[in-house]
């Protein structure tokens, strides 16, 4: 019988989180400071603990986390920012509204994260950042980035909205959470992200005490105190709602990763005897935490398959239908460092299949039910 499987159910989650969400909100609502509220700093101090990182300046949202974090730079225009090809278009948006050059590199076709083997001949004399995004769940390859980046003395930015929770294991055995390696790392808050609220939000989390003062300060129109603006900023703030709804679900981020990787493992049994299709690769040096499941599928089936699912009521869906270059608004403001095939590639591969903690077996079983008939049609 057909069934309607979303991307993720955020519906089922609030059900389950119900009593202490609406407890954490009428907190809120009873103390009427829904800006800047108690619950705000209390919020960062428990993400920094958990992400052992000494400073997290909440804002309003993951776009404006990568502009606060470009901003403290002192990036200057006409000047470069590395990022990858394949990668939603957030960070070269904040690039060029600031004026500055997005130098695009290939990614890893396995892991869809930036290739770290190419890094190094895209740096120029104008690289002023490397933006190294960890995408649908897992770090890019954090230990070769960090080297190459001292080497030349440039400052790494970790977007981490879709990773929140995921580990890196360096090569000595040393275990940190990814946003929380390079001198800057940025989230997002979306409802559907990792850690979601109902609305927008996003952080930055940094080590570095001069560097929080000063993503502070932006935030907050540039002022240290009330009326007196030192620096040009803006106004990016995390409310007090959000904020409470985010430091309930943070007690739980843990336990729905790991929901998520069970429902991973179900995909990875199911599918993986189809030639056409190529699970998820993890990579040996990072956990994963399935923002996605992505997979890729070959001889030009994606989107017949995406129109199968569909039909069946499947909301499958594409991360990222173009590369960052190929986009409209960024074919003559960006420019590829050397080749980026897979990039390319990927776009007319991949495939995102419904994923969330509260999926049933039943509705999981019905997926992939639905994706085995489709090839046996074929």
């Amino acid at each position: 019988m057909p069934m309607n499987i979303p991307m993720t159910d955020l519906k089922r989650q609030y059900e389950r989180l119900k009593a202490e969400i609406d407890a954490a909100i009428r907190e809120v609502t009873g103390e009427a400071h829904f800006i800047h509220g108690r619950q705000v700093a209390a919020f960062g101090t428990h993400l920094a603990e958990y992400l052992n990182v000494p400073h997290v300046i909440p804002c309003g949202n993951g776009t404006d986390a990568i502009r606060l974090a470009l901003r403290t730079l002192n990036i200057q225009p006409g000047e470069e920012v590395i990022l990858p090809a394949f990668n939603y278009i957030a960070a070269a948006e904040v690039a060029v509204s600031l004026g500055f050059e997005p130098v695009l590199i290939d990614v890893d076709p396995d892991t869809f994260n930036m290739n770290t083997e190419l890094l190094e001949r895209a740096i120029s004399r104008q690289t002023k950042a490397i933006i190294a995004v960890h995408l649908f769940g897992q770090a890019c390859e954090m230990e070769p980035v960090m080297k190459i980046a001292g080497k030349y003395k440039i400052p790494v930015i970790e977007d981490n909205a879709q990773s929140l929770g995921a580990e890196y294991t360096f090569s000595d055995g040393s275990v940190r959470k990814a946003g929380a390696i390079a001198p800057i790392g940025i989230t997002s808050f979306f409802p559907t992200k990792p850690l979601g609220c109902y609305g927008d939000g996003g952080a930055v989390m940094t080590a570095d005490g001069e560097l929080a003062e000063r993503i502070r300060m932006l935030a907050n129109h540039g002022q240290t105190e009330k009326y007196h603006h030192k620096i040009v900023g803006c106004n990016s703030r995390l409310d007090t709602i959000q904020a409470a709804i985010l430091d309930v679900k943070l007690k739980y981020i843990d336990t729905f990763a790991n929901a998520r990787r069970q429902v991973a493992q179900r995909y990875d049994r199911a599918l993986l005897p189809l030639n056409e299709i190529r699970i998820p690769t993890r990579s040996y040096s990072s956990t994963h935490v399935y923002h996605q499941y992505t997979i890729r599928v070959g001889n030009g089936q994606r989107d017949a398959l995406q129109a199968h699912l569909k039909a069946g009521g499947i909301a499958a869906t594409v991360y990222y239908p173009l590369a960052v270059h190929e986009q409209e608004a960024y074919r003559w403001v960006a420019r590829t460092a050397g080749d980026v095939s897979a990039s390319l590639r990927l776009s007319r591969e991949v495939l995102s299949l419904p994923i969330y903690a509260e999926m049933t077996a039943d509705e999981q079983n019905y997926v992939i039910e639905t994706i085995l008939k489709f090839f046996r049609q074929a």
